[in-house]
């Protein structure tokens, strides 16, 4: 991990020493042999910007090391030249550690531009339940809604994120005195048989308030 991490922050200036290498080859070897570190080179620097630090951050992700891995964001600063699958997970992980630091606008910015980006399918409908989430949050019930309706309808990764959907679509829909249809959406949470605990216990506690819940 510690070589791959040299290997990866270093790109450029290691880039730099092969062009040195492959000039010193040519004119001290032969030609023929310079191309290889010119090759290994030019693969370096295009690595750099279409990939840059990415491939580290599950490392971190995995070791818990959310400080790391938010550091190792920053290192991007040309975040449009990604590789376009690459730029789309740089915003999502972006949105997300602006979340946890409850600065709403900018994770709805940053959602925004993965969405722009071309979100792969399985990520989509998890964009805009963290949309909703937010424009929950934000107060505007509207938009939440809408994009919660439109996460249950691309698809969500698994069924505790499908859950939670659901039972955010419930509690606007109680807000909004549209009980059928927080019933409705209570069902279909609940149909989920979410596994998190976190989720289960929302479940439990939006129970007791359908229990009470006129029609």
């Amino acid at each position: 991990m510690n070589f791959r991490r040299i290997f990866v922050f270093y790109r450029i200036p290691i880039a730099i020493g092969l062009i040195a290498l492959g000039f010193l080859a040519g004119f001290k070897v032969t030609w023929w042999i310079a191309w290889i570190p010119f090759l290994v080179a030019i693969l370096m620097v295009v690595a750099e910007f279409l990939i840059g630090p990415m491939t580290l951050i599950q490392g971190y992700m995995e070791a818990g090391d959310m400080e790391g891995a938010q550091k190792l964001l920053t290192r991007v600063k040309y975040p449009n030249m990604l590789y376009k699958p690459i730029r789309s997970s740089f915003y999502m992980l972006q949105a997300n550690f602006s979340t946890m630091g409850d600065d709403l606008d900018k994770a709805e910015s940053q959602l925004r531009k993965g969405l722009e980006t071309g979100t792969e399918k399985e990520y989509e409908g998890t964009a805009y339940l963290q949309l909703g989430a937010i424009a929950q949050k934000q107060g505007k019930t509207k938009e939440a809604y809408e994009h919660l309706r439109k996460a249950v309808k691309i698809g969500l990764p698994d069924k505790d994120n499908e859950a939670t959907a659901y039972l955010q679509l419930s509690g606007i829909c109680i807000q909004r005195r549209d009980f059928r249809n927080a019933k409705i959406y209570f069902n279909k949470a609940k149909a989920c048989k979410p596994t998190n605990a976190q989720v289960v216990d929302q479940l439990k506690e939006m129970a007791k308030y359908i229990a009470r819940v006129p029609g």
